[in-house]
């Protein structure tokens, strides 16, 4: 990318927006098992794509990874901490929605299974904060 004005070769580095879904379903939450690096247990969620907001980003990503129409109830927190993703740095709005139904694995999830609030697997980048605030405001 050229500046307009001087030509100069301009370098944006640039914090990326994702988004993460917690949902409640039948008492317990949906996670998924990622099929790609980092693997393990996550939060439904992914990147935000241009010309998206972030609430149809979380309701695509939920849907595409867990196969649930989802409705969002609300946003949780924000999460900023440039190491929450080893892969680059990642700023994510964390949504907490509702669905009915039956979560199966899709694009990024090998699987998606329910678990209750108190018996979790480990989880990936900082999931495991975010559920831990979100159980904090049951």
């Amino acid at each position: 990318m050229h500046c307009p004005h001087c030509r100069k070769t301009l370098s944006l580095r640039n914090p990326v927006p994702t988004v993460d879904v917690i949902i409640e379903i039948n008492g317990g939450i949906v996670l998924i098992e990622r099929k790609n690096p980092p693997h393990g247990w996550a939060l439904p969620g992914g990147f935000v794509d241009y010309g998206e907001s972030l609430e149809q980003a979380a309701i695509r990503e939920a849907r595409e990874e867990t196969g649930l129409e989802v409705r969002l109830l609300r946003q949780l927190h924000t999460y900023s901490d440039p190491h929450r993703d080893t892969r680059l740095h990642t700023i994510s709005t964390v949504f907490v929605a509702a669905a009915t139904g039956e979560p199966r694995g899709g694009d990024d999830a090998r699987r998606a299974e329910i678990f209750q609030k108190g018996i979790l697997p480990p989880l990936v980048f900082d999931h495991t904060r975010i559920v831990h605030d979100y159980l904090d405001t049951l």
